[in-house]
């Protein structure tokens, strides 16, 4: 019998490979890359705020993996409150529903702007600033409580705005944000008894979930599908229509540029009818709907009692309606977990399920990789399939306390899997991508064409519509025939490339990243 290499052993032998894994899939650096690799050493010596404003104008491709109510920041919500009259619990630190006068012991929003010390309080604990672990409150606990406490104040289209002018301030050109359009329809079914099929296993999964899927879609809950479509296309028109994008001179012209795309986020901490019947809804939006929505995910704590309990039978609800609704794309979280935060069990089977049951083809986070059973099998499977890790380093860190050598990160690229750089909740963490860049470097080693490639990546492994710019996955080393030719400074080159990019939405963010790579590096001195 042969013997299986330990864990450990695994895990050292994956990061001893990792350096030459990662420059095998890249291909030999231009002068004008060796030149900016140089350029990006020195100032890497120097620290990272130099690091930092090297980085800012690095071309990133695209951000993935992006909560918009985690990804706004705490000012943001404090300025809502105050235009929408909300009231504030100053015990629990939270907004209350808009009332005049604040019931007794509420205080009006608008006492932030004469209060400093109620606003620096509101500030902490909407995001991870200034926290301090204490006995029995750690930072999971925190980073999850924040959204309770700013989930009153509404205003998506600000959001959006928000969101889209700081991508563009890094030279981030396409994002894919997750967001829940409301369903008062299904909210009001399980208020009356909404009841899930009853012996649900993996026998009989397909016959019994079909049943439920024809009575759901029988039900009132269908009205809630052409309303979620209708309250996301109706937030997107609002966020362009605010930075005047239709106008001759829209303000700002570089956050119009940014492509937006939603994925449809279903929260998992819930009983299975509400979880099978809002991952319905989301696929039907984004079989109907396929330029705005263009995937679903799964979201809250990958360790509550209920996500835990019932993750083999999400997955099974992932894969029978994966085969119904075939296009429709899935990224989930999966593996954000760590040693002591469940039982080992619980360690040894999200990612492979999330692959192989949940169809999914990016995985959110993965750090759990290596206690998964059998590591290695599930890192070539991943690797094969092309199936893409979202890499959220400063999350993972304040979370799970997960950073420097104990991230699997390096075990990804070794194995070559692809992987990209995500922010996760940039205004919970009180981050930008661009920080995630500098983390990637300081924390993690990575080196400017590990950057680039994880920016290239990124867009590789968009949900864009069309077919990429280069000629095999993830290798990055010669374009599709139509395009091979040099990279034009501006616009899209005349004849059969042109043609190409414009029917393809995917080709076309790709060749726009090369454009803005071959503009970077020239602007080095």
């Amino acid at each position: 019998m042969p013997v299986q290499p330990s864990r450990s052993i695994l895990s050292l032998l994956l990061l001893t490979l990792a350096a030459t894994a990662v420059s095998a899939q890249q291909p030999s650096p231009t002068s004008a890359e060796a030149h900016a690799a140089a350029a990006f050493s020195a100032a890497k010596q120097e620290g990272p705020p130099e690091l930092y404003a090297f980085l800012v104008p690095m071309p990133k491709g695209a951000d993935l993996h992006m909560h918009l109510s985690g990804a706004i920041y705490a000012e943001t919500f404090l300025r809502d409150a105050v235009a929408q009259g909300l009231c504030i619990d100053p015990s629990a630190l939270a907004f209350k529903d808009p009332a005049s006068p604040c019931p007794t012991g509420q205080l009006p929003a608008s006492t932030v702007l004469t209060d400093q010390h109620l606003y620096d309080q509101l500030v902490d604990a909407f995001s991870m600033r200034a926290f301090v672990p204490s006995e029995g409150f750690n930072g999971h606990d925190q980073f999850f409580a924040t959204f309770g406490r700013f989930s009153g104040a509404w205003n998506p289209a600000e959001w959006l705005d928000e969101v889209a002018t700081r991508a563009a301030s890094q030279q981030e050109q396409y994002l894919e944000i997750m967001n829940t359009p409301s369903a008062p329809n299904l909210k009001d079914m399980i208020k009356k008894g909404l009841a899930f099929p009853s012996g649900v296993d993996d026998a009989n999964y397909r016959q019994l979930l079909d049943g439920f899927r024809t009575q759901l879609l029988a039900s009132p809950l269908a009205q809630d599908i052409p309303l979620g479509i209708k309250m996301l296309a109706d937030e997107r028109t609002q966020q362009r229509a605010a930075e005047h994008c239709d106008a001759t001179t829209p303000s700002p012209p570089s956050a119009c540029a940014v492509a937006i795309h939603w994925i449809y986020q279903v929260a998992r901490a819930n009983p299975p009818q509400n979880v099978f019947a809002q991952t319905l809804i989301g696929f039907e939006i984004a079989s109907r709907d396929p330029q705005d929505v263009v995937g679903i995910n799964f979201v809250q704590p990958e360790d509550a009692r209920i996500a835990m309990a019932d993750y083999h039978l999400h997955m099974l609800m992932l894969d029978y309606l994966h085969s119904v609704y075939p296009s429709v794309h899935i990224s989930l979280h999966a593996g954000e977990l760590a040693p002591g935060l469940v039982s080992p069990d619980g360690l040894s089977f999200h990612i492979r399920q999330a692959v192989e049951l949940g169809h999914a083809s990016r995985i959110g986070h993965g750090v759990d990789l290596l206690y998964e059973t059998d590591p290695s099998a599930l890192l070539a499977e991943m690797a094969a399939k092309h199936v893409m890790v979202e890499i959220n380093l400063t999350s993972n860190d304040v979370i799970l306390g997960i950073k420097g050598k104990e991230h699997p990160l390096h075990a990804y690229l070794a194995a070559k899997v692809p992987a990209a750089l995500s922010t996760d909740d940039e205004g919970v963490s009180r981050i930008d991508l661009t920080h995630e860049y500098v983390v990637a470097a300081e924390d993690q080693g990575l080196g400017y064409l590990d950057l680039k490639q994880m920016a290239r990546t990124s867009l590789e492994h968009a949900f864009l519509h069309g077919q990429s710019l280069w000629a095999a996955p993830d290798d990055f080393t010669q374009r599709a025939a139509a395009c091979a030719g040099p990279i034009v400074p501006s616009g899209f080159p005349p004849g059969p490339c042109s043609v190409f990019l414009t029917a393809n939405e995917r080709a076309a963010q790709q060749y726009v990243l090369e454009q803005r790579f071959v503009a970077f590096e020239a602007g080095i001195h």
